[in-house]
């Protein structure tokens, strides 16, 4: 398949969210990225469900929906009805997964887990098949314009010949420190949705560096 581009609005104008969300909908942007923090599973605070409800509102494609919160379990429903499509936890933070997993599936989004930098993909082999996507974070989760973590792509060869025997249907997302420098490698090692914030909303035209993040093979 070809790759997917997920916009991170965490990178977005927040004073100009509208236009910038319309820019999303008319560029070749497949999804948006929605980063949830919560100031303790990471030591950032970003937005909830209120932000995601108005992004919702005006967004035609789908929202990718990444909760960087301890104690997911409590708010599924909440972010379903604000809008979420695809709806994230972190391994770390999900004591029982399988469960968790299942909860967001029966309430009719996709379901994806997260990884921290230094958690071993092995550990989703008893889960891989039962879920959509996997992200792989490729910066220390927390805040945006971090440094790439070389070490994401043996992580991503892993999980894809791990996806082969178990789940081609797999999604494989990147989340940090993406841009037009490496991401044909990300897709050469298997990644197949990759988050794009300060690549596309520090760039002069954003929509256009969609369009280029798009075509790059």
């Amino acid at each position: 398949m070809k790759h997917l581009i997920a916009p991170s609005i965490l990178s977005a104008d927040f004073a100009n969210i509208q236009r910038d969300v319309e820019m999303i909908n008319q560029s070749n942007a497949d999804w948006f990225h929605v980063d949830i923090m919560d100031g303790v599973f990471v030591p950032n605070i970003s937005f909830g469900f209120p932000v995601v409800s108005a992004i919702k509102k005006h967004a035609t494609k789908p929202l990718d929906v990444h909760l960087m919160i301890v104690e997911p379990d409590r708010y599924l429903e909440q972010f379903k009805n604000a809008g979420a499509d695809i709806l994230t936890v972190h391994l770390e933070a999900c004591t029982h997964l399988h469960r968790t997993v299942s909860a967001i599936k029966q309430l009719g989004m996709k379901a994806g887990v997260a990884l921290n930098p230094h958690t071993n993909v092995s550990l989703l082999e008893d889960i891989l098949k039962d879920i959509d996507l996997v992200c792989l974070m490729s910066v220390n989760p927390g805040f945006g314009g971090q440094k790439f973590i070389e070490n994401t792509y043996d992580k991503i060869k892993k999980l894809r010949a791990m996806a082969t025997a178990q789940n081609t249907e797999l999604l494989i997302e990147i989340d940090g420190g993406v841009g037009q420098h490496n991401l044909s490698a990300l897709v050469q090692a298997g990644a197949n949705v990759l988050v794009a914030g300060n690549a596309v909303f520090a760039a002069e035209d954003p929509a256009g560096m969609i369009t280029t993040l798009k075509n790059i093979q």
